[in-house]
């Protein structure tokens, strides 16, 4: 999923809605401002999570979702919250 906000906390309410669901993968900020989730679990649980970040949290507003469905990699552990180093891209 692919979104674009700024300022609301976003990342933390999407780590907490799909930890709260079960849910595992990662959420960041993208350098062209979007935000970039990847998320593994059951069909049914993932479709709950984008019905929740399509709604977005109370203080955002979410414009356009963008979801590319591919095969899980089993790779996480669980749902977190991955910071860009500013200072790789100066």
């Amino acid at each position: 999923m692919v979104g674009r906000v700024q300022g609301v906390l976003f990342r933390d309410f999407t780590r907490r809605s799909a930890l709260r669901l079960g849910i595992v993968g990662t959420v960041e900020n993208s350098p062209d401002g979007s935000v970039l989730v990847v998320a593994e679990g059951e069909e049914d649980v993932l479709q709950q999570l984008l019905l929740i970040l399509r709604k977005g949290s109370t203080l955002s507003r979410v414009d356009k979702v963008e979801v590319l469905t591919k095969e899980a990699t089993h790779e996480f552990q669980t749902f977190e919250i991955r910071y860009s180093n500013l200072w790789d891209r100066l």
